[in-house]
């Protein structure tokens, strides 16, 4: 039986609908059609929620449908999430709390409309069609403006007894250390987010005490211009500070992961996001910490730690399929 559902990726920066056509006899999904415009936050619920029902419907035109076609519509959104009350609690990204959003786009819509938390939404996409398809238990990390995490148990999105769960980017790795957006010192997005990576290059920028800057050469002067690839393109070009940077980094991530691992030990932990781009650069050292500082070092089956095969399109196959 084939289905067409839409998927919304609700993001701080961008919103993102697809249209996913859902094979149920050969357990395929595939996105037809996608839209997207700018979230342009800060600003009322009510024209975020126009703006998702523009993106769904221009997305459908695209697939040659229309809304008649579509069976439902799901959306994955940052913050505290309740899908069964389909309230979003709070989303700091968002600046937004009890958020009815689900019946504000069935008024826009006229179709049924499920909400999860968006890295949770992500997960379900990869265990569902990437590079956690056939696994039983997940763990999906999101590297982007801060660390997402979903969590999938038994083939089940895991996400505790109030919505809130596998938060695992507000675990602290460094005790009274960076203050995190959410208001703790330490938390591992404060030290493993693209944002803390683009903040540590230009700490290093500042501090280099060498008469050439090769990373501030590349920005034209202006640390405005850094991005989380800056320190990467240095490192890769042989630049001592760009290569500091990484380690540095790394070792923060990798930290993390390790925990995560011993934790929930996964059968797979994907690592999507912008930095998750650098593939083996990232994963490869990554996994030499890992494979040193894990519980199950002496374990023949150990976790498998690969890029997320779906990139930004898990949170829309996952929003689809909730």
């Amino acid at each position: 039986m084939v289905e067409y559902r839409v998927g919304i990726d609700l993001g701080g920066t961008n919103i993102v609908a697809g249209v996913v056509r859902h094979d149920s006899k050969k357990h395929e999904y595939e996105i037809i059609a996608k839209a997207e415009c700018k979230t342009a936050i800060p600003r009322p619920e009510a024209d975020v929620c126009d703006s998702m029902a523009d993106v769904v419907k221009k997305a459908v035109r695209k697939a040659k449908l229309t809304m008649d076609d579509i069976a439902y519509v799901g959306i994955g959104v940052p913050g505290a999430v309740n899908p069964e009350t389909r309230i979003v609690e709070t989303s700091p990204n968002l600046f937004f709390k009890n958020w009815e959003i689900s019946k504000m786009m069935e008024e826009r819509l006229n179709k049924y409309v499920k909400i999860e938390n968006d890295a949770n939404a992500a997960a379900l996409g990869e265990f569902l069609a990437g590079s956690a398809k056939d696994c039983r238990n997940a763990v999906a990390v999101t590297l982007g403006t801060g660390v997402g995490g979903g969590i999938i148990i038994d083939g089940k999105i895991y996400s505790g007894s109030n919505y809130a769960g596998a938060e695992l980017g507000h675990m602290v790795i460094v005790k009274d250390g960076k203050k995190c957006g959410c208001g703790r010192r330490g938390c591992w997005e404060a030290y493993a987010s693209a944002t803390a990576l683009i903040n540590m290059t230009k700490d290093a920028i500042v501090n280099e005490k060498a008469e050439f800057s090769f990373m501030l050469d590349a920005v034209d002067g202006d640390l405005n211009n850094v991005t989380g690839k800056t320190a990467w393109d240095a490192m890769l070009a042989g630049d001592f500070t760009g290569k500091e940077v990484i380690n540095n980094y790394i070792s923060y991530l990798a930290t993390g992961i390790v925990n995560v691992i011993n934790i929930f030990q996964p059968d797979v932990l994907c690592i999507g996001g912008g930095v998750s781009k650098q593939g083996e650069n990232l994963l490869a050292p990554v996994r030499a910490i890992v494979e040193q500082e894990r519980i199950t070092k002496h374990n023949d089956k150990q976790t498998v730690i690969c890029t997320a095969t779906l990139g930004n399109d898990a949170g829309i196959i996952g929003a689809a399929c909730l």
